[in-house]
């Protein structure tokens, strides 16, 4: 049973119109920088074991994983073909709208780790999403939510675009406990400028992480 947490009006966004057809070209670039990539690549290295089952859900053409690590099979979901296709990491990977199918096509307890990256802002329906993730996600296993303060804002809920940073890490929190999820690790931590700027103390992407264990 999926308990909601948003209300209606929470749920709108600018752009109403079907999120494939947004998504329907290929980005091939990189939507957080360096230092942002580095500190989620160090959080992948510590928190998910050597030949875990991960799932890149709402990914793209690179997953942010370790080079060095070695997995039982990385599992691929995102909204543009082209770009899974062009991931290397992918054992496998689907196209979804989650916008308009909350149900994921993978059995129950059948995955270790469950990652999303600059993709749960997007979300219109987080509840069913933290819900269906409890059944996929094997006991022990974890989830990690990072994002960032960058966003498509034409795309993004009225509850995240109109939300401080705080208030997103407060709210992935709160879906995730409603549904189940036991009390969330929250992370909120400044970066480095990757360039010159970094070495005058200049910022880079604010690096946010909600980190759930599967009780």
């Amino acid at each position: 049973m999926v308990m909601e947490v948003l209300s209606a009006a929470d749920r709108q966004k600018i752009d109403g119109s079907d999120d494939a057809l947004f998504y329907a070209e290929p980005r091939f670039v990189q939507h957080l920088d360096a230092a942002f990539r580095a500190r989620l690549t160090e959080i992948y290295r510590d928190r998910i074991p050597q030949r875990a089952v991960v799932l890149d859900l709402m990914g793209s053409w690179v997953s942010h994983l370790p080079e060095d690590g070695e997995y039982a099979e990385v599992i691929g979901h995102g909204l543009n073909e082209r770009e899974l296709q062009a991931n290397p990491r992918f054992s496998r990977y689907w196209v979804q709208n989650l916008n308009t199918n909350q149900q994921l096509p993978l059995d129950d307890a059948s995955v270790d780790a469950a990652l999303v990256v600059a993709g749960w802002q997007y979300l219109q329906q987080p509840e069913a999403i933290a819900a269906d993730l409890l059944r996929v996600v094997r006991p022990g296993g974890v989830l990690i939510v990072a994002f960032s303060n960058r966003m498509f804002s034409q795309k993004a809920p009225r509850i995240w675009l109109e939300g401080t940073d705080r208030d997103r890490l407060a709210g992935v929190a709160r879906v995730l406990i409603a549904q189940g999820w036991p009390r969330p690790e929250l992370l909120a931590e400044a970066t480095r400028h990757p360039g010159p700027l970094g070495w005058v103390g200049g910022n880079g992407d604010p690096f946010f992480a909600v980190i759930a264990t599967r009780p």
